[in-house]
């Protein structure tokens, strides 16, 4: 999260992850120690940054993703690319502070994005794969010697990461034989790269072939039937988080309660406008009174505020969005489950939504109606349940859209169905009764909203006529026959419906993640057979290596020597 600190980030992980009985100052110890392992002691008091703050650079980040995996001391890391984005300092010093996890006893498994000379003379191992073709497992420093074998040595002056990649990197074959076939590259062919006169294709399958009958791959093959044998051998499977579900739940519940109050988007910003717009609704109906037209005032004023006001919840759906990706990650490393998830989110956005409840309540109620407090009351219920009720519906859809653009979208249409239906623009017993009267406007929350702020607002008034003379209008007439609301429940039921979809919703949710963490395991199997079946099919599994003996090594032709004798 960009609104914690590096110390911060890695202390809440630190207690989703540890046991529950470590002692205080063991885990402080171990949080501390960490720091100082991946080098961010310098910056472990500053934000990590988001779009409204500048926070650590690139490289302190990828070690803070490192010293996140490293806490719980793994015996083995994978790593992918962890010095994309990087210059060449900084991927250095991130690539050392890897090599140092790995002197601590532990394996380190990483691809790697263009490593400097400096950053490939860290490594190991080193195992070069070409269109998925095996073209040498090994020891990284003996790779020079395999090329050289073959006939391709590295020339002295070039990083040997570079050659292996000019070796095997096929996919600008077509790309070269376009511009061989110009004149304008035959005249400058020789003396701008001679490289370039070589298809790479043939230059990886000689070396693929070479690799298959070489003593390298014998002994890959050797290790791997070795360590398939072993016997009686008990592998300790690392649980994702050894921490209890109460410590979970306070620790996600305090983590996420900093990023709200901190970051300006999550409900800061929305506070503001509800303010403002709570003051334009209360200047707008101020002291709307029982006129013959106040009956249309107050019930526009309750879909307004039930409606409308409450639709502007959607836009904190940018930050529950970053929040779900972080969700998705630390639930894929099993920090902690579902259920804790989502209650510690609703116990942290708890005061956010009293608070705009309330002010927005407050404002819009006694600028509006003089009314008793009770009344009051439920005008500030009634307000957080549609909020909660909101977030709810978009927790749903980030869940199942977890693109912004596409989530926003769809999340505004179906909070546009509930509101359509809601009995402001068409009464309740005008609705077509399949499906938009039951079961749409029952399971929406504009319909149970609007009927509560109705009952709340006009039982007990009584309002002039529209012909003076005649007899006034009692507001129970007003809900039954001008609003098509019944009274044979009160509004505290309507409320108690309310309440009772956000539970239901919020079970909705849960039951949405826990269905997709089933099926994703399915259909990310059946993605992996269709993208093996297709990859089978690619030519280079088909190719043979070339029986031409006009293929001379890469540093005879650059006119460079190779540092192998």
């Amino acid at each position: 999260m960009g609104t914690l600190t590096v110390r911060e980030t890695i202390t809440y992980s630190a207690n989703l992850r540890l046991p529950s009985s470590m002692p205080k100052e063991d885990v402080k110890d171990i949080i501390e120690g960490t720091i100082m392992e991946v080098g961010l002691l310098e910056c472990a008091d500053r934000q990590i940054g988001n779009w409204q703050m500048r926070g650590i650079s690139g490289g302190e980040k990828k070690r803070l993703s490192i010293a996140l995996e490293i806490l719980v001391r793994p015996r083995i890391l994978f790593l992918d690319e962890p010095t994309t984005g990087l210059d060449s300092a900084a991927s250095f010093f991130v690539i050392q502070s890897i090599k140092n996890l790995a002197r601590d006893g532990r394996t380190v498994i990483s691809s790697i994005h263009q490593p400097s000379s400096e950053v490939f003379a860290l490594f190991d191992d080193l195992f070069l794969l070409s269109g998925g073709e095996p073209v040498y497992c090994g020891e990284a420093k003996m790779a020079i010697k395999f090329f050289a074998e073959a006939g391709f040595p590295c020339p002295s002056r070039r990083n040997p990461s570079d050659h292996f990649l000019r070796c095997i990197n096929s996919d600008f074959d077509v790309v070269t034989a376009t511009l061989r076939g110009s004149q304008r590259h035959r005249e400058t062919n020789i003396t701008s790269d001679p490289l370039m006169n070589l298809a790479t294709a043939d230059i990886k399958s000689v070396l693929v072939e070479k690799y298959k009958r070489s003593e390298y791959a014998k002994k890959t093959a050797l290790k791997a039937r070795e360590m398939s044998n072993f016997q009686g051998v008990e592998i300790e499977t690392i649980k994702g988080s050894h921490a209890s579900w109460w410590k979970q739940l306070s620790t996600l519940t305090r983590r996420s309660f900093v990023n709200m109050s901190r970051d300006v988007g999550y409900y800061w910003s929305r506070i503001v406008i509800y303010t403002i717009v709570s003051v334009c609704v209360g200047t707008l109906f101020y002291d709307v009174g029982t006129s013959y037209t106040a009956i249309f005032a107050r019930g526009a004023c309750g879909g307004f505020v039930t409606g409308f006001m409450t639709f502007m919840s959607i836009g904190g759906f940018p930050s529950f969005i970053e929040e779900m990706k972080i969700f998705s990650r630390e639930r894929l490393n099993g920090y902690y489950g579902v259920a804790v998830f989502i209650l510690s989110n609703f116990l942290s956005s708890f005061p956010f939504l009293v608070a705009v409840s309330i002010i927005s309540g407050t404002i819009t109620f006694y600028m509006a109606f003089h009314a008793e407090f009770s009344r009051y009351v439920f005008f500030c219920l009634n307000i957080f349940g549609c909020i909660a009720m909101v977030e709810s519906v978009m927790m749903i859809v980030a869940s199942l859209v977890p693109n912004f653009l596409m989530g926003i979208i769809s999340g505004a249409g179906v909070l546009g169905i509930m509101m359509m239906t809601a009995g402001f623009f068409r009464l309740l017993p005008d609705l077509p009764k399949p499906i938009w009267r039951y079961p749409i406007s029952y399971i929406g929350y504009g319909a149970w909203a609007i009927q509560g702020s109705y009952k709340n607002d006009m039982i007990g008034l009584v309002f002039d006529p529209l012909i003076a003379g005649d007899p006034k209008i009692p507001g129970e007439d007003v809900i039954t026959k001008m609003f098509g609301v019944s009274l044979n429940h009160s509004k505290w039921w309507d409320l108690a419906a309310l309440y009772s979809l956000i539970v239901c919703y919020r079970i909705l949710f849960f039951v949405v993640l826990k269905v997709k963490e089933r099926t994703a395991e399915y259909f990310q199997s059946i993605y992996a057979k269709r993208a093996l079946h297709r990859f089978k099919k690619r030519p280079s599994f088909k190719r043979r290596a070339s029986s031409k003996s006009h293929l001379h090594s890469l540093s005879s032709q650059e006119g460079l020597n190779s540092p192998l004798p």
